[in-house]
């Protein structure tokens, strides 16, 4: 339940913009291991990693000013997939951060990159493919989010990282003719 009040806070009171961010430019979240994070075997429960992804991805939002410019279309994002690849274990009271970082996307979807490290080591890695809905549950084109969210963003738009393409196809949430096979 904790993560979910501070996703809350992170959606209705984000934290301020930063200024000069990019859609391309990473946002780092830092947080620290609590109580009900934890499992039975006493290190963060796999669910709870993706509700702490779930934040760091409103403090992207939320630095790009994000909840601003989508305001008004009424625009809000929703996983279409992810998947985590867990290295170490992060454990009671450990302080971490969670960097986020745009990869690329297609017509329909952007795919996101998140990194759980301390001490300068990584213990997580995620891949998230995203959607943004309208007022309507209608689905919005992915460029249109990037063009908003990061005006010349699309001039400079990175090539998708190939294994990313291929979990993209195999989870079947990637455009069909935009991805290279």
């Amino acid at each position: 339940m904790t993560r979910t009040l501070q996703l809350a806070l992170a959606s209705y009171r984000p934290r301020r913009p930063v200024p000069g961010q990019g859609v391309l430019d990473p946002s780092v979240t830092t947080m620290r291991v609590h109580p009900l994070d934890l499992d039975l075997y006493m290190h963060v429960n796999n669910g709870v990693y993706l509700q702490m992804m779930d934040v760091a991805r409103a403090n992207y939002i939320a630095d790009l000013d994000g909840y601003r410019r989508m305001g008004d279309r009424r625009w809000y994002p929703v996983v279409a997939a992810s998947t985590v690849k867990y290295r170490r274990s992060l454990r009671l009271w450990d302080r971490f951060t969670i960097t986020t970082r745009l990869l690329g996307w297609d017509p329909r979807v952007v795919y996101l990159e998140q990194v759980f490290a301390k001490d300068g080591e990584q213990y997580a890695t995620a891949w998230v493919a995203a959607r943004f809905l309208g007022p309507h549950g209608e689905r919005v084109p992915a460029p249109d989010v990037v063009a908003l969210m990061g005006g010349d963003a699309l001039e400079h738009r990175p090539e998708l990282p190939a294994e990313v393409a291929a979990w993209a196809r195999s989870v079947d949430v990637a455009h069909r003719d935009t991805l290279p096979r």
